[in-house]
C-alpha cells in the first residue's frame, strides 16, 4: 500500500483520481481549500478508512509522510481563475514550491498537472511537447498560463538541482461527470444551457477548435505517467486528438439532449486560442501504449446524464 497525497482533491478531475487510487488499494490524503472544489464530489469516500480529507491551501506548507504526490490544486476554468488572478498564480507557483519541498524532504515522486494553456494561442498545430508556445504574459489568461509555465520551470529545476523525482503532464480540455455546472467551461456551459432549453452561447464565430478528453482517459494517463521510469520526467501531453469546432460541439449537445435550444454568438474573449489539439505520440510511446478510449459522443452521453440528474435535484 502506498500513501498518496493529492492536492485539489475535491475538484472535478481529482475526485475521479481519488476514487481510482483507492480502488487500487492505496492510502489517500486529499487536500482542498474548496475554492472551486466541492465536498459533494468526495463525500462518498469519507467512510473509507484509507481516505483522509484535509482542508488546506497549498500556498502554505503541508507536512506528511507520503510516497507519491499528485499536484492538481488550481482553479482551471477561465471564470474561476480570472476571479482572483493573483490567488491563481500564487496557487500555481507557491503551491509548486511547497509540494516540491515536501517531495524533496520525504523523497516522494511528484506529478505536476500542467496544461495545454502553456501553448497559448499556438502557431504550431497539433501541439507537440517540443513547442514552446505563444503566450501573452500580461493578458487576462496569463495568471493561469504563466503560473503553470512557471510551475513547470520549478519542477524541472528541483529535479536538476535536488534530484527530486518529478513527472509533468499537460492536460488538454477534459470533461465528464462532477464538473461544476457554472464553471464556465464550454462542455458544461452547453449541456446546462441545452437541458434548460436556453440559447447556447458561442463566443466568436464557433470555428475555433478544441480537443475534448473524457475524465477516465485522463486519470489512466496520470497513473501511467506516475509509474514511468525515474529518468523520464516529461512533459507529456494527455488529451484526445479528436478535433472539433465549438459550433460542432454545440450541435452535438443539442442533438444528444433533444433540445430546442438555438445557437447565439458573442464576441470572442481576449487571447482565446483559435486551435487546440494535442500530439500524443510521446504519451503513446512512453505510457505503455496509452491513448484515449472514450469518444466524444459516448463521453457526452455520460456527462449529460450526470447534469440531467443534478439539475433535477436542485
Amino acid at each position: 500500500m502506498k500513501r498518496i497525497l493529492v492536492t485539489g482533491g475535491a475538484g472535478f478531475i481529482v475526485s475521479h483520481l481519488c476514487e481510482r487510487l483507492l480502488e487500487e488499494g492505496n492510502d489517500v490524503i486529499c487536500l482542498d481549500n474548496y475554492f472551486t472544489g466541492s465536498k459533494n464530489n468526495i463525500v462518498h469516500l469519507l467512510g473509507n478508512p484509507y481516505f483522509e480529507l484535509v482542508r488546506h491551501d497549498v500556498t502554505t506548507p503541508f507536512y506528511a509522510e507520503v510516497n507519491e504526490i499528485y499536484n492538481l490544486a488550481c482553479p482551471a476554468s477561465p471564470v474561476h481563475y480570472q476571479y482572483n488572478p493573483i490567488k491563481t498564480i500564487k496557487t500555481s507557483v507557491m503551491g509548486a514550491i511547497n509540494m516540491l519541498g515536501l517531495a524533496k524532504r520525504v523523497k516522494a515522486t511528484i506529478l505536476q498537472a500542467s496544461t495545454s494553456e502553456v501553448y497559448g494561442d499556438p502557431n504550431v498545430h497539433p501541439q507537440p511537447e517540443s513547442y514552446w508556445g505563444n503566450v501573452n504574459t500580461i493578458g487576462i489568461r496569463s495568471c493561469y498560463d504563466e503560473g503553470k509555465r512557471c510551475a513547470e520551470t520549478l519542477f524541472s529545476d528541483y529535479h536538476r538541482q535536488n534530484d527530486v523525482d518529478i513527472k509533468i503532464i499537460r492536460i488538454f480540455n477534459t470533461y465528464g461527470p462532477k464538473m461544476h455546472p457554472n464553471d464556465g467551461r464550454v462542455v458544461s456551459n452547453f449541456i446546462v444551457q441545452a437541458l434548460a432549453g436556453k440559447d447556447i452561447t458561442i463566443y466568436g464565430d464557433g470555428s475555433q477548435t478544441r480537443s475534448f478528453q473524457y475524465v477516465d482517459d485522463l486519470v489512466e494517463g496520470m497513473i501511467r505517467m506516475m509509474a514511468t521510469r525515474k529518468d523520464f520526467t516529461g512533459p507529456v501531453n494527455i488529451g484526445n486528438p479528436g478535433e472539433f469546432s465549438i459550433k460542432e460541439l454545440a450541435e452535438k449537445v443539442i442533438a444528444l439532449t433533444n433540445s430546442r435550444s438555438k445557437i447565439t454568438y458573442l464576441p470572442l474573449p481576449q487571447d482565446d486560442p483559435t486551435q487546440r489539439k494535442p500530439d500524443i505520440s510521446l504519451a503513446h510511446k512512453e505510457l505503455d501504449g496509452w491513448e484515449p478510449e472514450v469518444n466524444l459522443e459516448k463521453g457526452l452521453i455520460s456527462t449529460i446524464a450526470y447534469f440531467d440528474k443534478l439539475l433535477k435535484t436542485e
